[in-house]
């Protein structure tokens, strides 16, 4: 008889000792995401940032593209290079034009990212023409915003340079 009893109240015993362990597990994570968003600015979404494309004359002509955080955001954009594409072809997505990841940049206020997307990068008069520059920041393809462009392209083998600081270091140079 005594075990159908102390076996009722193990179990109690057990089930506290489980509810005291979620709890301050809960509480624990709860802290740390807290304190982890209030000491980091996050990742730049596609959503959070503005665009601008103007029309260079250096290396051959390039689009450059200025992004900026919405107001009240400060985010980072990782130096890798936008997703883009002028078409819905593989052929006029972008390519990256460096082989190696920039420093990252924060953006908040006046702050801007740029990169530069060259739209052709082969000889001949051969490509296709576009007025229209689909891009979002890498990883976040499902929020591309649709960019009109200062002028049509003509497209074959577009390159994109990484994300940065300096817009002079944004030139996307042919190889």
């Amino acid at each position: 008889m005594r075990s159908r009893f102390a076996a009722p109240s193990a179990r109690l015993a057990l089930a506290a000792v489980a509810a005291v362990a979620v709890t301050a597990a809960a509480t624990t994570t709860a802290a740390a995401t807290t304190d982890s968003r209030s000491n980091a600015v996050r990742a730049c979404g596609t959503k959070d940032l503005s665009f601008k494309v103007s029309l260079k004359t250096q290396a051959g002509g390039y689009f450059l593209v200025t992004a900026k955080a919405k107001s009240g955001i400060a985010c980072y954009l990782d130096g890798v290079f936008p997703s883009a594409s002028f078409g819905s072809s593989a052929d006029t997505e972008v390519a990256p034009a460096e082989h190696s990841v920039s420093e990252r940049v924060t953006l908040s206020g006046s702050t801007a990212a740029y990169a530069g997307i060259n739209p052709k990068t082969t000889n001949g008069d051969h490509g296709k023409q576009f007025d229209f520059l689909h891009l979002s920041v890498a990883g976040d393809e499902t929020n591309a915003v649709t960019l009109t462009l200062p002028e049509t392209a003509t497209v074959d083998r577009p390159v994109a340079t990484n994300w940065h600081a300096d817009p002079a270091d944004a030139v996307p140079f042919s190889n």
